[in-house]
């Protein structure tokens, strides 16, 4: 087994964080009081586990006394608790390292899932259209919530892009992998011949920004309003109801057109906005510790290709982690726990490793 990283940090910032909640003023900011109540509930079940990992260990030293005594029944009996103290310190000592990992403040989080087609054409926006459906799908089975914030459909009845809310319990932190370039190899429906074409389709995952987070000012917002564009016959061209809105201090742009209100398009696309000013101001403090991100999945890079989905071999390979399975059909009607939790458990690993490596 492995020796366990010091406890006595953890323990001091608990006693610390038990002072804070006690206090009679504690709730006076709700959205701190339940930021430090999270990490005093985690840190108490971490020392919890310690303790009786602790308690285990004395155990097993006592039974190493009765193994060198004379009574056989006795010594049995030792080599049989020993047996199972062993393996609930082996599970013990997993649970305690994952407990002492740094908590990801966003993985609480609703979650903006942001889908581009990219090279390929047609077929492009038709993957991106599935890739939307996989994510709505997986959404339903968990009972999280969805909200199409915008859209733009192609011709052929796939996206050109297509922007996502889903809330709920942990979304950020079930999906935060996903962002990255997802390459498909099929054969379209438009191809006489049979070819396998190979087209691909971005999609960046968010952390929903509240108001709190990111404060924009009004002077630093261009926005415009025009007719909504889309398949002819609908009611969403018949009024002025899309809403553009520009950042001009990043130049970001976000379009929303999706409600007949203006209002609501706006509120939409100033939710996508705050999301995308979030992630760029967190990566830019991630950068500074460039080296700890060579330890992580996945970067959240969109450009960066994570994963292949092979319909003629009923393939799916996510090539971060090395992972096969063929179990295509099932995965994309949202059936995506076993590839998530794959994702999640190789992140823990790396982290638990970086975690036991000597300081240098």
């Amino acid at each position: 087994m492995a020796r366990l990283p010091e406890i006595a940090s953890f323990r001091q910032r608990y006693e610390l964080l038990d002072t804070q909640v006690l206090s009679p003023d504690f709730f006076n900011d709700q959205r701190q009081a339940a930021k430090v109540s999270r990490e005093h509930q985690k840190l108490g079940v971490l020392l919890e586990k310690y303790e009786r990992y602790l308690t285990l260990q004395k155990n097993l030293a006592e039974n190493e006394v009765l193994l060198q005594g004379e009574d056989t029944e006795l010594k049995a009996l030792a080599e049989e608790d020993n047996q199972q103290i062993a393996s609930e310190l082996q599970q013990l000592e997993r649970e305690i390292l994952l407990e002492m990992l740094p908590r990801d403040e966003n993985d609480s989080r609703n979650t903006i899932i942001e889908i581009r087609a990219g090279t390929g054409g047609d077929e492009a926006s038709l993957f991106a259209a599935d890739l939307f459906r996989m994510y709505t799908m997986y959404a339903e089975r968990i009972g999280w919530r969805t909200e199409i914030l915008g859209s733009s459909p192609s011709e052929c009845g796939g996206f050109k892009e297509v922007s996502l809310l889903i809330s709920g319990d942990e979304v950020f932190k079930r999906l935060k992998f996903e962002s990255g370039v997802h390459r498909v190899q099929r054969i379209p429906t438009t191809e006489a011949n049979g070819r396998i074409h190979t087209s691909a389709a971005t999609v960046a995952v968010l952390p929903e920004a509240e108001e709190v987070d990111i404060q924009i000012a009004p002077e630093d917002l261009e926005i415009s309003v025009c007719r909504a564009s889309g398949p002819g016959g609908q009611g969403v061209n018949t009024t002025d109801s899309a809403v553009q809105v520009l950042h001009k201090p990043t130049g970001m742009m976000v379009t929303c057109a999706d409600e007949r209100s203006q209002i609501k398009n706006k509120a939409k696309a100033l939710k996508v906005l705050r999301s995308r000013l979030l992630q760029q101001k967190e990566e830019s403090e991630r950068k500074k510790y460039a080296e700890n991100r060579k330890n992580q999945v996945g970067s959240g890079d969109r450009s960066e290709r994570i994963r292949t989905y092979n319909f003629p071999q009923n393939r799916l390979t996510d090539h971060r982690i090395g992972l096969t399975l063929y179990s295509l059909p099932q995965i994309m009607d949202g059936d995506l726990d076993d590839l998530l939790n794959a994702l999640i458990e190789a992140s823990d690993q790396k982290q638990i490793e970086q975690l036991l490596a000597p300081a240098s």
